[in-house]
């Protein structure tokens, strides 16, 4: 199957990668006969949602060699010769690295570089010689100095990507040896050279300032992959934009609200409880059409034979609240449990989720759209609640987050579900998107 461009193909770690484009297909289960009409769409892009953040690196790399074996298959039936392999993954450099990449590598191999391009520019994300940054209200401040290097399961201390690199791969790849492209390199005459030289799996760290950056970049790696060189990817959203080269979305973010397929109240789940999520909540329990429902997280863990009961209540209040024409928002309670081990909060996560997943199972038939805050929230609302092997991506209701709509012939047809990071947007995100959504 020839083309024009490289099928780009992503293994994202959860549902938000998605982030940047619009009009591909995102895919929760990944047999050899699904990829194949993914790879066969018209759609340049591709994702393929493993929702490995919210698993143990064993799993991790578990769930990324069945995907990868059974990418073989389908890329060798479909026949696809040109194809770029992205492991999607936080711009904020939480997630398996280089679990994921490593077993990219072993699988579908002989890559000549695997680049970092953690970067994400709607985010607010930038690397800038090779040191990656979250603008703070306005401050660029590096990452490491960040509430997400504390985090009890990715936490990290570098800032500086050849460090970073060092400390993720436990010395495997030395920080000198770490190949770096700064923003010097993409903006001027000699990149195309510069990949061309990459061999035997090189490490590159990539800087970038704007989106101008990644379309220097995409274009030139794209003409150097057609010369025959191989590229891996550990990469944040924004890239995925230059390389796809979609264009504009068919419906403008403003007006997703035609998507609807009634004039019911739509309904908002949130799962994070990143400091954003938090503040984003907190204006959206302003408004007076919406009303929230907290679930007891520290009940669920202490008292866990009470679940059931949590449930009913939960279920019982949201039908209250829709019946009143108002939005119900779900959301679990705000602290930062502890835990004795990784394990076990990973374990108590999948727990929370799946209650959080009963919830939307036992949401109104007719309401008009859902809100899902949080990538893990939002991969488990796809493939759990609602049950979907693969939806269609419409576009951004906001930058950074992407809209799905369910098929016609689901049990709950043409819903429109925003995908909704836990750390985009500004205090008023939510708000905003809700307001698109219900036209106030």
């Amino acid at each position: 199957m020839k083309s024009s461009q490289p099928k780009i193909i992503v293994l994202d770690d959860d549902p938000t990668g998605s982030q940047t484009v619009h009009s591909c297909l995102l895919l929760m289960v990944w047999d050899v006969a699904t990829l194949k009409q993914a790879l066969e769409d018209t759609a340049p892009i591709l994702f393929i949602l493993t929702n490995t953040r919210a698993m143990s690196p064993e799993a991790a790399a578990d769930t990324t060699k069945e995907v990868c074996h059974n990418l073989q298959q389908a890329i060798a039936e479909v026949g696809i010769e040109d194809f770029l392999v992205v492991s999607r993954s936080d711009s904020t450099l939480r997630g398996h690295y280089p679990v994921e990449t490593n077993i990219i590598a072993e699988e579908l191999g002989d890559f000549d570089a695997h680049f970092l391009t953690p970067a994400f520019f709607e985010g607010g994300r930038v690397t800038i010689d090779s040191v990656h940054y979250l603008i703070i209200d306005g401050v660029k401040t590096p990452v490491a100095e960040t509430e997400f290097a504390n985090d009890s399961v990715f936490g990290y201390s570098h800032s500086y990507l050849p460090d970073y690199v060092a400390e993720k791969t436990q010395g495997k790849i030395a920080a000198d040896t770490v190949a770096r492209l700064l923003l010097a390199d993409l903006r001027g005459d000699c990149l195309r050279e510069r990949l061309l030289e990459f061999h035997d799996n090189q490490c590159v760290v990539v800087d970038g300032e704007t989106q101008a950056d990644f379309d220097r970049l995409a274009t030139a790696l794209l003409a150097t992959a057609a010369k025959g060189k191989r590229f891996l990817f550990r990469s944040a959203a924004s890239l995925l934009t230059s390389l796809a080269q979609l264009g504009e979305q068919p419906v403008p973010p403003t007006e997703m609200s035609q998507y609807k397929p009634t004039q019911k109240p739509g309904a908002v789940l949130i799962g994070s409880h990143v400091r954003k999520t938090t503040q984003q909540l907190e204006k959206l329990l302003q408004e007076p059409e919406v009303e929230g429902i907290e679930v007891d997280v520290v009940r669920l863990r202490d008292r866990p034979e009470e679940r059931d009961a949590i449930l009913q209540t939960t279920i019982e209040r949201v039908r209250q609240i829709f019946d009143r024409g108002k939005t119900p928002a779900v959301y679990t309670s705000r602290e930062e449990l502890s835990f004795a081990d990784t394990s076990q909060r990973l374990e108590f996560g999948a727990s929370v989720s799946a209650l959080l997943m009963d919830v939307v199972q036992n949401l109104p038939k007719d309401i008009s759209f859902l809100i899902s805050k949080g990538g893990i929230t939002s991969n488990d609302v796809l493939s759990t609640g609602l049950n979907l092997e693969t939806a269609r991506l419409l576009g951004q209701i906001l930058p950074g987050c992407s809209v799905v709509r369910t098929p016609q012939t689901h049990f709950r047809p043409n819903l429109p579900v925003v995908l909704f990071p836990g750390n985009v947007g500004d205090e008023r995100g939510l708000v905003e998107v809700w307001q698109r959504l219900t036209n106030f």
